[in-house]
């Protein structure tokens, strides 16, 4: 006699989490509801195991064997008998109808369906609700997956080049532009650890949270938010350097720059490591994944002051930039101040991260789907836009990429000429490189590019 299928138990993982997150409020009862969920988790297990244990123990009978469904240990029955359960006590603390029952009846087949439906109807929820909203909660879910995943891959490609061509040529290399790589590291970073924790939790089937982790799934999810951390205190050093570059008439880059180099690695390291010891001793379920108690604000009060922070700077130096296109040369230029100004705004807002104050003080469940559409796949595309604006579209580099550019095509041009001949064949290379020097002199327009080696304008 073959038993129902019973419930698949990621239906009842889903069902509670999805039951937690759509009703409780945030503070201190949500963190009471994920425990009491996982209490009745837990207890369903030990009702699993019980269930399966007094099966075995049983003799063999003429009706129906004892069975477990997921949810609830049907005892043996003879045939022709009903037996009615009252609904699990996971339904009694999500449904607002109370005192439902459920029944199966013993037949010649064995135990015949849930009546009167499955669970969710029988126990006071809605199931095509319940189907409809799971639904629409996985399709929105994939959509900002996908979102994201797109955005954190185009920002790590762009920002591996713009890397790159920062650091193998010589004329970029510069105070600014050291920030400016440090910057695009931590976009690199955080873009790596957002695919190796979405790798551990989701591919790695870790998402339980009632569950303890593994080592290398809590390792995903440290890595991922120091990265995340230090992203933002970059942001804040970028802010930091250009107020204090606009603000103060003399002082040491490098002297600073060590500075800086402590706020964005440093301090992003001794709140991740403080966060990491609490939860080992304090908090040392699931894969650390949960925002939802206490111990999150060790992470996220220093990234809300480091975005406040950053706020302040950008406006103080937006004051500071309207001041100056106010002066009388200012004003004899081309280009409208405003204009100039409004350029200049759009410039900072990325590279500042001045769009994450829209939500930065909002709670947690505050427009819970427009908060995690802007942050995650709106803030995906920012390592892109800073790549753009501050690599590629740089007359600086652009110069310099011109500028060898030239070269290498002079190069080509030379030895490469079938009615070239150079006076011997051991000093081809040297005459061709030595032309290409002489040529590179002489060009005007090569000269041009060869002085441009003062820093151009940051804004």
């Amino acid at each position: 006699m073959r038993p129902p299928s019973p419930p698949s138990a990621r239906w009842l993982c889903v069902l509670v989490g999805a039951l937690a997150c759509a009703l409780g409020p945030a503070g201190g009862w949500e963190v009471g509801l994920q425990q009491e969920e996982c209490d009745f988790m837990q207890m369903i297990e030990v009702q699993h195991n019980q269930c399966l244990e007094e099966a075995q123990l049983e003799n063999e009978t003429t009706g129906c064997s004892k069975m477990w469904d997921n949810l609830t240990c049907w005892p043996a029955t003879p045939r022709g008998q009903v037996v009615v359960l009252a609904c699990p006590l996971i339904f009694k603390l999500f449904s607002p109808i109370q005192g439902r029952n459920v029944s199966r009846s013993c037949t010649d087949e064995g135990w015949t369906p849930l009546e009167p439906g499955p669970y969710p109807v029988a126990c006071g929820l809605d199931d095509n609700a319940s189907s409809l909203d799971e639904q629409q909660q996985t399709m929105f879910y994939s959509s900002v997956k996908t979102g994201y995943t797109v955005g954190y891959s185009l920002s790590l490609a762009t920002l591996l080049v713009a890397t790159a061509i920062l650091s193998l040529f010589r004329k970029l290399h510069c105070t600014r532009n050291y920030i400016h790589m440090h910057l695009f590291i931590s976009f690199i970073l955080r873009a790596t650890a957002v695919f190796i924790k979405d790798l551990a939790l989701f591919d790695g089937g870790e998402s339980d949270h009632c569950s303890k982790g593994s080592v290398g799934c809590k390792a995903a999810v440290v890595l991922f938010q120091y990265c995340v951390m230090a992203n933002f205190f970059w942001l804040l050093v970028e802010g930091l350097y250009l107020h204090t570059l606009l603000a103060v008439s003399f002082f040491s880059e490098r002297k600073y720059f060590w500075g800086y180099i402590f706020i964005g690695w440093g301090v992003p390291s001794t709140f991740t490591m403080v966060w990491t010891i609490i939860r080992i001793h304090f908090e040392d379920y699931g894969c650390w994944d949960t925002i939802i108690s206490s111990l999150w604000w060790i992470i996220k009060a220093p990234i809300l002051a480091s975005i406040l922070v950053n706020f302040i700077l950008f406006v103080r130096i937006i004051r500071i930039l309207v001041h100056k296109l106010r002066a009388p040369d200012v004003g004899k230029s081309d280009s409208s101040p405003y204009s100039r100004l409004a350029k200049s705004t759009l410039l900072l807002i990325p590279l500042f991260g001045v769009h994450y104050i829209m939500f930065a003080f909002f709670p947690d469940n505050f427009k819970a789907e427009v908060k995690m559409v802007f942050e995650l796949v709106v803030g995906s595309f920012q390592g892109f836009v800073v790549a753009i604006l501050y690599c590629f579209l740089n007359g600086e580099v652009q110069a310099e990429l011109r500028r060898k550019w030239r070269r290498w095509h002079l190069q080509g041009v030379l030895c490469w000429d079938p009615k070239y001949q150079p006076p011997s064949a051991g000093s081809s290379g040297a005459t061709c490189s030595t032309q290409v020097s002489m040529l590179t002199r002489v060009s005007p327009g090569a000269r041009r590019s060869s002085s441009f080696q003062a820093e151009v304008s940051l804004v």
